[in-house]
């Protein structure tokens, strides 16, 4: 009786699956955890500049509400001007909507492009939120693969099988999460006439864009003009400050298109006012955060997977998959039983904690998803403990 009472769009399976449950196990045990699963930048002894931080959430000008929809404009200033420094990008701010993250930004876009029951394309694997967002704006999500050839790439045949009537957007991650692969210049272009010929709008995700493992900057699609494009981001990566909660999508392509966007974006932003007023006024400050974290952070990633390179050389069994960028590693090991029973096994008889590949719809058993801003201490002995619990 009481389901009744409840959405069909909240009808989830609630019940604890076995791998939390071994890690509740674990937690409660009292034994010494080995998280490979971290992705909280505040939690993995970076240094932050507390002061700087601090002071500029203390400005009298947090004191007064000024209800803009799109954001207060010094702030969308400056997202622009990250982009203008970081990515030779000329973004204006009447193209930035602020929001609390890159979350409410997906809800935004899928309000406005679909009706209930339309269909977004997502890649496969990827991060496993789109499922829960999708549901809750009732939008129906349809799969699209990568594939895996010394490096990911958009496999565009599935891609164009997966279009029916009811499609009307394409999601790209630049650089997904976990593979870490950026959109090439050749997939973009790819991209771009697959939108036009369907009439599609490209969501492109860039939260992990300025983690390139080179340290080469990449090409933001904040410039992409070939279709209508959305793209989202937001503080929790670009400066580590994910507790801040503000994020942004910025709209581009043909002018027609972006103004009518843009004035229903507008709307639905103004329905909602979601974002503070003192994230929104230390926004210059929480940005420049980035240019101290971000060293911090791909210098953690550096040493974390080249250590991983080294104990995965002297193992025969297992090897890394190719990564651009981004927090993550994806380990390939024998298939010898499922995922989940492996990453079980790992948290119950070496206390280590690191996600199974299925976590992000990896369509095969024999992958592990670390995590590359653990604290190296932590990484290199729970590298090894899979290692040696493998063999």
């Amino acid at each position: 009786m009481m389901s009744a009472m409840f959405s069909r769009r909240t009808g989830w399976k609630l019940t604890v699956n076995r791998f939390t449950q071994a890690q509740r196990e674990l937690a409660e045990s009292g034994r010494e955890m080995l998280d490979l699963t971290v992705s909280n930048p505040t939690r993995v002894g970076l240094a932050y500049d507390t002061e700087t931080i601090l002071k500029s959430l203390s400005s009298p000008a947090v004191l007064d509400y000024d209800p803009q929809p799109r954001g207060l404009r010094n702030a969308r200033e400056a997202v622009a001007a990250y982009y203008s420094e970081d990515h030779a990008s000329s973004v204006g701010p009447e193209s930035i909507i602020l929001t609390t993250s890159t979350s409410e930004g997906y809800s935004y876009i899928f309000r406005l492009l679909c009706n209930h029951d339309d269909e977004v394309l997502v890649p496969k694997p990827s991060y496993p939120l789109f499922e829960f967002l999708a549901d809750l704006q009732d939008v129906k999500l349809v799969p699209y693969p990568l594939v895996y050839d010394h490096g990911w790439q958009v496999d565009f045949h599935s891609l164009s099988k997966a279009v029916t009537q009811r499609t009307r957007a394409v999601v790209i991650v630049h650089p997904n999460n976990p593979t870490g692969s950026y959109i090439s210049s050749a997939e973009r272009i790819a991209l771009n006439d697959f939108c036009r010929a369907n009439n599609l709008a490209l969501i492109v995700d860039e939260v992990f864009l300025d983690y390139a493992h080179d340290g080469a900057h990449r090409p933001s699609f904040v410039t992409n003009q070939d279709v209508l494009t959305f793209t989202l981001s937001g503080l929790s990566k670009i400066s580590a400050l994910p507790q801040m909660k503000l994020g942004w999508s910025v709209t581009s392509g043909p002018k027609d298109e972006v103004n009518a966007a843009m004035e229903r974006l507008e709307i639905i932003a103004d329905t909602y006012l979601s974002v503070s007023t003192p994230t929104q006024v230390a926004a210059g400050v929480l940005l420049d955060a980035r240019k101290k974290l971000q060293p911090l952070l791909c210098d953690r990633v550096r040493q974390n997977l080249a250590q991983l390179d080294l104990q995965l050389g002297r193992n025969k069994s297992c090897c890394r998959l190719e990564i651009e960028a981004g927090w993550y590693a994806v380990v390939r090991m024998p298939a010898t039983q499922s995922d989940e029973d492996l990453a079980i096994r790992l948290i119950r008889t070496k206390s280590v904690l690191v996600h199974p590949g299925h976590f992000y719809d990896f369509t095969d058993d024999g992958f592990l998803v670390l995590s590359l801003i653990t604290a190296p201490d932590v990484s290199r002995e729970g590298v090894r403990c899979i290692l040696e619990g493998i063999e």
